[in-house]
């Protein structure tokens, strides 16, 4: 963190007293914290304490320009390496959500093109009111990131969530945040192709055969490559699921969908993660009206789908390529003999009769297998935490690549 550039918006409520504990702990840190104060804010504490924590002259008015050479809120906004607004009242998240600039902090955030974190913190109804989560999804959807609060007593006399987020855990975030920054040169200028999801295989107009992938993972891994500096392109078979910020994606139906867009990316990417749950088979007659009940079983005849993985196996030239292997038993086994027919550089093996590991989840526990036959074993994570285990697996074959 040190030398990094962080601007503190602090909004008015009882919580601007962590406020302060925060700034000390950034500059604690190392890192160069500027502050803006709301009006409200001011009421619970001075400018002064801040400036004399932080060493900088503390902003709070968007025409007292303290450098004529600059314009002070545009001037903040260019220097910032990440923005946090904390305390983040309902009413600053509402103004952020709707666009509206009436104050330093509003004008600030506006012209900033740093990543803005937003740590709410408020009475447990006003942070539950649909006004405010409908802001707060507005504003997620636009690629800022929210520290939620924590649950507790609140000044109030409430018990519930809306506890601004202890300084100490955001400082562990922020070194994070910067860690992770400092390692994206290793992808940087690199394509990742990730195919996710699962895929549908038509009867008729209306059924189809799926499976039980919501593409969780394929998204995580997407979105940490993303923030590693990568292009991405994501191939996704149908989900419910918000494609992460910046990244190509490319919608599917079928296997043969998926085959041909794989195919059609394929030269292009130096690194292809293929984690999507494509199905083995498809109906061998597609019928162009609903098929009718009739009396007795029904039979369906099935026909194989291309092995898209195995094609691109074959098709390997400068590409490092990882596929998953989602096993019920003798795990390693199958992942082993999968990355050798397949001619895989690293394979991800998971057993989805764990609990915790299977597919829908939010968390995943898995083996990564490379193909010298290195077995690491990782235990339950969010699924972000695995893609970034995944990606760091990567990076190591890169540097291999490159002595």
């Amino acid at each position: 963190m040190k030398g990094k550039n962080i601007l503190l918006c602090v909004t008015g409520g009882i919580a601007v007293f962590k406020a302060v504990h925060l700034t000390s702990k950034l500059t604690q840190a190392g890192a160069n914290v500027k502050v803006i104060m709301s009006q409200s804010a001011q009421k619970f504490v001075t400018p002064l304490t801040f400036q004399a924590l932080s060493r900088h002259d503390v902003f709070i008015d968007t025409f007292d320009e303290k450098n004529p050479a600059v314009i002070a809120h545009i001037d903040l906004a260019d220097w910032a390496d990440l923005v946090i607004v904390a305390p983040a009242t309902a009413n600053v998240i509402g103004k952020m959500a709707n666009g509206i600039a009436d104050d330093m902090i509003t004008t600030s955030l506006l012209a900033t093109t740093a990543p803005v974190w937003i740590a709410p913190a408020m009475n447990v109804h006003m942070y539950d009111h649909p006004a405010v989560k409908r802001n707060i999804e507005r504003l997620a959807s636009d690629g800022y990131q929210f520290i939620e609060p924590s649950e507790g007593f609140l000044a109030c006399g409430y018990v519930g969530k809306g506890r601004l987020e202890e300084p100490e855990k955001i400082v562990t975030l922020v070194e994070t945040f910067f860690n992770r920054q400092e390692r994206k040169t290793r992808l940087s200028g690199l394509h990742v192709l990730i195919t996710a999801g699962p895929t549908r295989e038509k009867v008729d107009p209306i059924r189809f055969f799926t499976n039980r992938s919501s593409g969780k993972m394929g998204y995580a891994i997407a979105e940490e490559a993303k923030k590693m500096g990568a292009y991405v392109t994501l191939i996704t078979g149908p989900t419910s699921l918000i494609p992460p910020k910046g990244v190509q994606v490319i919608s599917i139906e079928s296997a043969e969908e998926m085959y041909e867009a794989a195919l059609n990316y394929y030269d292009k990417a130096n690194i292809v993660i293929k984690s999507a749950a494509v199905a083995d088979y498809r109906p061998k007659i597609v019928h162009n009206e609903k098929m009718k009940k009739q009396e007795g079983p029904l039979t369906i005849e099935f026909e194989r789908t291309t092995d898209i993985l195995h094609e691109l196996g074959k098709r390997k030239n400068h590409q490092i390529l990882v596929g998953f292997a989602a096993e019920t038993n003798n795990v390693t086994e199958y992942a082993k003999s999968k990355l050798e027919r397949k001619n895989l550089d690293m394979i991800v093996a998971n057993d989805v009769t764990e609990k915790g590991a299977g597919f829908q989840g939010d968390t995943n526990k898995v083996t990564i297998i490379s193909r010298e036959g290195k077995e690491k074993v990782y235990p339950l994570m969010s699924k972000n935490e695995t893609a970034r285990a995944i990606l760091n697996e990567i990076e190591l074959l890169l540097q291999g690549d490159e002595q």
